[in-house]
């Protein structure tokens, strides 16, 4: 990956760093921003500061000892979805059309070690030699990953992604090219329709985002139980209730799995049932749950095609016990639609929604194409059309509607 270097920002004098810390130690007081900025006026040499200098100035300091050090003004970017730090003079950040080189750098490995963990230690989280990784959401909703040396051989690393408090709509969508507008309209009677289906596919292909959105679209007298490993789903939806699953405490007791929460969501009343992410045996719960009434359920999935949604849920069967057997019948009974994401031209976007059919005398499932973003219609535009009738939603005009 070729490098491409952002406008250079001015960097901390790590002097001042250690003075002003020393400052705020010595006076006991808590790196509040009106802290830091009175510990900068004490400092001689930033007596005669303007305002507007001072106030950077503060807030660069401010992010050093209580927010995201360096990273701050990267993370309160709108634009950004992704940081990565690969060390300490590493910074690669993504504005949704791949990742480029930031101007930012840590003075050392010790610096970034400490950031790491002040971070861990605010998600209740443990970061240290005994326990060198960590997964977890930051108060305001952002995602850290972060992993210490010598897992991390030339690290400390981390990823933080970065959390949307609202919701896109589906027009947004539309506009930023995420969806076509014939993409828009049949994700809109998928929701209608109230069909069951999957959101699929890679790391950071836009799949919560899309989700989110078509959650949106739920009635309104409709309750969405959601059940999710960390956070991430806020759809705008005035009766969405979210469930999200425990790691162990530092004495390896208290776990809640997210096969233990579909299960108490079963016991909530959902209309619509979602799983924010199926990466193990929580997948047999779900579609357990789409085959007892629950209709116009929904998860995401990490798969590289469409057509490799069918050996995922294979895979992730059998972690519960499920036989291959046992879940086509499964599948064919209680989930209809992918709907598959990927890279275009740099940004995400949806590039296929597939039917899940049923072929052979074993009634295994495949993901046959209904639609796909670079040619249109797919062999089975007429049966998603069939079954959208069925529902009650008219076929867009995309589909023959």
């Amino acid at each position: 990956m070729t490098a491409r270097l952002e406008p250079a920002t001015p960097q901390l004098d790590t002097d001042l760093v250690g003075r002003v810390r020393r400052r705020l130690t010595d006076t006991a007081a808590s790196p509040t921003p009106v802290a830091v900025i009175d510990a900068v006026r004490a400092e001689p040499a930033q007596a005669l500061l303007g305002g507007t200098t001072l106030l950077r100035l503060s807030g660069r300091l401010y992010d050093e000892f209580a927010g995201a050090g360096p990273l701050g003004t990267l993370l309160v970017d709108p634009a950004v979805t992704d940081v990565v730090v690969n060390g300490p003079a590493e910074v690669w950040v993504d504005r949704g059309a791949g990742m480029v080189r930031a101007d930012a750098a840590f003075p050392d490995e010790e610096s970034l070690r400490r950031l790491a963990q002040r971070l861990a230690a605010s998600c209740g989280r443990r970061l240290d030699d005994a326990c060198p990784y960590v997964d977890a959401r930051l108060p305001d909703g952002t995602r850290l990953h972060a992993v210490l040396p010598p897992v991390a051989v030339r690290g400390p690393y981390l990823s933080l992604r970065t959390f949307r408090h609202r919701a896109f709509t589906l027009a947004e969508l539309v506009a930023a090219g995420t969806l076509t507008a014939d993409a828009g309209q049949l994700v809109g009677a998928i929701v209608t329709a109230r069909l069951a289906y999957l959101v699929t596919g890679g790391t950071g292909s836009g799949k919560t985002t899309l989700l989110a959105t078509m959650l949106g679209l739920v009635p309104t007298d409709e309750r969405i139980v959601v059940v999710e490993d960390a956070t991430e789903l806020r759809p705008a939806h005035p009766h969405c209730v979210a469930l999200q699953s425990r790691p162990s405490n530092v004495e390896g007791v208290g776990t809640v799995t997210l096969r233990d929460l579909v299960r108490q969501a079963l016991r909530m009343r959902p209309d619509r049932l979602v799983v924010g992410e199926c990466r193990g045996a929580e997948v047999v719960d779900l579609l357990g749950a789409l085959n007892t009434g629950h209709e116009g359920g929904a998860g995401t999935l990490h798969a590289n095609r469409a057509v490799d949604v069918p050996a995922r849920l294979e895979a992730l069967g059998l972690l519960g016990g499920l036989s291959r057997d046992a879940l086509h019948a499964q599948v064919v009974a209680g989930l209809q639609v992918v709907v598959h994401l990927g890279r275009s031209d740099g940004g995400r976007a949806l590039e296929e929604i597939c039917l899940l059919l049923p072929s052979g005398p074993a009634r295994l499932v495949h993901a046959v194409t209904a639609w796909r973003r670079d040619g249109g219609p797919g062999p089975a535009v007429a049966a998603l059309a069939r079954l959208l009738a069925s529902r009650g939603a008219p076929p867009p005009p995309v589909l023959g509607g």
